[in-house]
């Protein structure tokens, strides 16, 4: 069962992005101050159906994400919910946008970690850190070579977009299969399943398709994209119109997991994933960095618990640097932060370590537990097999 969003505010068309030269979020700018952000690129499908391109298959996928991006989160969370981190790679990109061909232009975008370089980096401008140039959990590119995402994406024949990430990389056909997290979402939690150590786990259940498209739509415009149109409103109209309507969200999710356990109904699904990695990073970068200090998730005893419950569910910590999360935002932009402060913060993820109480909110608590041990890694995570019923999992 699938389903995609579609945008609903007016959005860059491709020959828009390339009359403008658009080369990341911050050129997406609408001539009355909006963001507009535009489409993927690439958008093919990984499918079961016969004669597919691209069928699935273990070892023959790869996927580029960065642990600071929320829309790669979304991928790297569903790869580790399904147990596909046997069948499908991944490699973590650097966190400080860097210089990526500054001979031929001035695009700043993700780099892959490079071991051999010893000196701390600074932001574009040569300004704050010095930041590390490299990351133990971060690797080098490890089929070409590559130094940047954008070389990836030029060996794919694109060298006129968007070079962002996350990436489902075909590695037999040598190509891209798609940029579009919504997407690759999706075809991880259907299309992998006999590769998956969970494959029973149905996180798109169809019981659940018609509240998961209608949270999924506002979630999506006012939530995920909303807090980058705060951010990067270049009038105080296109803020002030933003912020209005990310206020209203934030209170409408909360009012939702208020009287049930998960945003779309009774049981995990995508529409929770969608949601949890602009949550996680709300406190400690959007209400700061882009000014969505309307509300905070650490002061809803809701919100907070929903977002514990999810961090504490087996491996998805390990999907979570926030130190990372914190220098791209805070370094990547110099137009926005000249100097590259990353402020100290709230200490999110050691609130995230303590106990939730989610157990008490909906019908199923009896059936669905999690079973954690406060202050723990992933590794003292077990998730109680009644999760898996297919009553509740489909």
């Amino acid at each position: 069962m699938s389903h995609m969003i579609r945008g609903e505010e007016p959005r860059l068309s491709q020959g828009d992005r390339k009359k403008n030269s658009s080369r990341t979020a911050l050129d997406e700018m609408g001539e009355d101050g909006t963001f507009r952000r535009t489409d993927a690129s690439w958008r093919n499908f990984i499918s079961r159906k016969p004669g597919a391109k691209f069928p699935p298959a273990s070892g023959r996928y790869h996927l580029f994400c960065a642990y600071a991006c929320g829309w790669a989160n979304r991928v790297t969370i569903v790869r580790k919910l399904k147990g596909l981190e046997d069948a499908i790679g991944v490699t973590m990109v650097m966190p400080v946008w860097q210089p990526t061909k500054p001979e031929v232009d001035g695009h700043c975008g993700w780099h892959f970690s490079d071991p051999s370089k010893k000196e701390g980096l600074t932001n574009a401008l040569g300004l704050g850190g010095p930041f590390p140039a490299s990351y133990p959990k971060n690797d080098p590119e490890p089929f070409f070579g590559c130094k940047t995402v954008r070389e990836l994406y030029e060996r794919a024949g694109d060298t006129d977009g968007k070079y962002t990430v996350p990436i489902l990389w075909d590695k037999q056909l040598k190509t891209i299969v798609s940029n579009e997290s919504s997407e690759i979402i999706q075809m991880l939690n259907s299309e992998f399943n006999e590769f998956a150590k969970n494959p029973d786990l149905d996180l798109e259940p169809e019981h659940l398709v018609g509240s998961m498209k209608e949270v999924d739509s506002f979630i999506y415009h006012d939530l995920n994209n909303g807090v980058y149109k705060c951010g990067f409103a270049q009038t105080q109209e296109a803020y002030d119109e933003a912020i209005e309507k990310l206020t209203s969200a934030f209170d409408r999710v909360e009012s939702i997991l208020s009287k049930q356990r998960y945003i779309a109904g009774d049981r995990l699904t995508l529409s929770d994933v969608r949601l949890f990695v602009t949550l996680v990073r709300f406190d400690e970068v959007y209400a700061v960095y882009f000014k969505t200090n309307t509300r905070s998730v650490a002061s809803s005893d809701v919100l907070l618990n929903y977002v514990r419950e999810i961090y504490q569910m087996p491996g998805i910590d390990e999907t979570i640097d926030m130190d990372q999360i914190k220098l791209h935002y805070f370094a990547s932009h110099p137009h926005l932060n000249k100097f590259s402060i990353v402020p100290k913060g709230p200490d999110f993820i050691g609130m995230l370590q303590q106990p939730h109480n989610r157990e008490s909110s909906g019908d199923n608590d009896k059936k669905h537990k999690l079973t954690t041990t406060p202050s723990a890694s992933s590794t003292d995570l077990t998730l109680d097999k009644s999760a898996w019923d297919p009553v509740l999992v489909g």
